[in-house]
């Protein structure tokens, strides 16, 4: 069996932030974000008395940290963003926020609303979603990271963020990471500006209000060109609609129109399609367009030296939505080519039976197959009305709960070779929970392919990943990983093979997490600098 082997501001201009605990926290029991939170500030003894573990296949899996969008020109603007955040509720399901301008007050002044939970938990209460008035609203959902820390640290980090500094108010909503974060946080406190979050996003608050430009816009431009790293950005004043994307170009951020000529800006063109806008086109690498609310005016600005496109490739393995155009590209078209390709690189002859990990693995399953000739069908059925899984830690316990997330189909597999393509493989944990799964059903071989290169090193551009030393494949060679999760073979796809299915875009795609090959250096090497940093702006005091 063929295998892939790795080779492997001021204190008086700095900006004073909303409240951002939602009131409907106070009537919700805790989530299971508050439950991990509180475990992980428990001491040894404490976390040794308590028996529970949690099951949760989403955990194995690298996470998009943030999804965005932002209306401009419709009375209905808060509540389409409302309906946009739902479609994009798989890129964040810890917290979520809408701000939105409101024409009503003299002078227009933002409101906003967040709070932790789905952004149905967040807006619960229709009187919330009312009290967003105005034609512009932004919208953002989240993953919680781990720089978390307590519930109320969470809650405090849910964008928008809201700020009011000597000009006025901002609410911006930001999908990335900024790898120069801690020098930029540390020269700022350095110089008096108070941290009201463990956010990076807060130090573009920051540097806009501390900024001698007068026009918002100059405020901006000099923002953005501080920052290092991912950052699809969405700021909203009274008056203006702001979209800004990095110069590389790392996450996506597209625009669309409505027929009523608002214009849409999402992080997936799956929500334009819900909220019945049109898609234009992406905000180009390093563009900053401005949307004037007052007469609709569409202004386009070149942020910085456009810098070549690295946008990330994980979009099309496993963050995006399959009917998703992603980089001007069909999510699940790609994702059917990686599945085909794996099939011509690592066959699995004498199979009888191809089946995809729900559900991110369909279409690279289904591509699988159709190059294979190895029948398809659902061999595993995922129940979408199970939260996080807390239970005892016995083996035997953990695989039935397993049972709650994934169902196994007898009939498919029973006394069958079983081919399951999953679309990534990260510590390894649910892969090998699949392959007893499956094995218990009665599989009489399971080969599990995995339709993307081994994942080998953590992301610092806008993906929670596991650390490189929680990443199998960083520890282990295919043979090792195969014989950790108990398949009978395994197999991925090269990242030769992946870099030729995108052609002559190929180099315009970051695949550092394949092949540690990064755009901008890790924030490891910004850290470096920070106390030097922090010791010079002291000494000039």
């Amino acid at each position: 069996m063929a295998t892939t082997t790795a080779t492997f501001s001021s204190s008086s201009g700095a900006p004073k932030l909303a409240p951002f605990p939602s009131p409907l926290l106070l009537r919700r029991p805790p989530r299971p974000l508050q439950l991990l939170a509180a475990a992980a500030a428990a001491g040894p003894a404490e976390k040794e008395a308590n028996p529970f573990v949690e099951v949760d296949f989403a955990m194995d899996k690298p996470r998009e940290e943030c999804g965005v969008v932002g209306v401009v020109g419709d009375p209905d603007a808060a509540s389409l963003c409302y309906l946009a955040l739902q479609k994009l509720q798989h890129r964040g399901e810890e917290g979520a926020g809408i701000a939105a301008s409101d024409p009503s007050s003299s002078p227009p002044r933002l409101r906003s609303v967040t709070g932790l939970g789905l952004v149905t938990d967040v807006f619960s209460d229709p009187a919330l979603l009312a009290s967003l008035p105005g034609g512009s609203a932004i919208g953002h959902v989240r993953y919680s990271t781990s720089g978390d820390g307590s519930p109320s640290a969470a809650a405090a980090n849910v964008q928008p963020f809201l700020a009011s500094y000597r000009f006025g108010q901002l609410a911006v909503a930001h999908n990335g990471n900024l790898v120069n974060y801690r020098p930029l946080r540390a020269l700022l406190e350095s110089r008096g500006s108070i941290f009201n979050t463990s956010s990076d996003t807060e130090v573009l608050l920051h540097l806009i209000a501390a900024s001698q430009s007068r026009p918002l816009l100059s405020r901006i431009l000099g923002a953005c060109e501080a920052l290092e790293g991912a950052f699809s950005l969405l700021l909203l004043s009274p008056h203006k609609l702001f979209a800004v994307r990095d110069p590389f170009g790392f996450r996506p951020l597209v625009l669309g129109r409505r027929p009523n000529g608002a214009l849409a800006f999402a992080s997936e063109t799956c929500a334009l399609d819900l909220i019945d806008a049109e898609y234009v086109r992406e905000v180009e690498p390093g563009e900053l367009v401005v949307v004037d609310a007052r007469d609709m005016s569409v202004s386009s600005l070149c942020l910085l030296p456009r810098r070549p496109r690295r946008a990330c490739v994980f979009e099309h393995v496993y963050f995006a939505l399959p009917n998703s155009v992603v980089f001007g590209r069909p999510v699940h078209a790609s994702r059917s080519a990686f599945g085909r390709a794996l099939a011509e690189e690592s066959p699995a002859p004498g199979a009888d039976v191809v089946i995809p990990v729900p559900d991110s693995g369909f279409y690279a399953a289904l591509g699988f197959s159709e190059a294979s000739g190895v029948p398809f069908q659902q061999g595993l059925l995922r129940s979408h009305y199970v939260g996080r899984t807390f239970i005892q830690p016995s083996q035997d316990v953990r695989d039935l709960a397993v049972k709650l997330k994934l169902a196994p189909v007898p009939g498919v597999l029973r006394g069958r070779s079983v081919v399951v393509v999953d679309d990534s493989l990260v510590r390894g944990t649910t892969s090998s929970k699949i392959v007893r799964l499956l094995r218990g059903a009665g599989a009489r071989e399971v080969h599990v392919r995995i339709a993307s290169p081994p994942v080998v090193a953590s992301c610092y551009y806008g993906v929670d990943t596991p650390s490189s030393a929680e990443l199998v494949s960083n520890r282990m060679d295919p043979e090792g990983v195969r014989r950790l999760i108990g398949a009978d073979s395994l197999a991925f796809l090269s990242l030769d093979k992946l870099r030729s299915l995108l052609g002559d875009e190929s180099p315009t795609f970051c695949d550092a997490c394949f092949s540690r090959d990064y755009p901008v250096p890790p924030p490891q090497l910004h850290l470096h600098s920070t106390a030097a940093t922090t010791a010079a702006s002291e000494s000039e005091d």
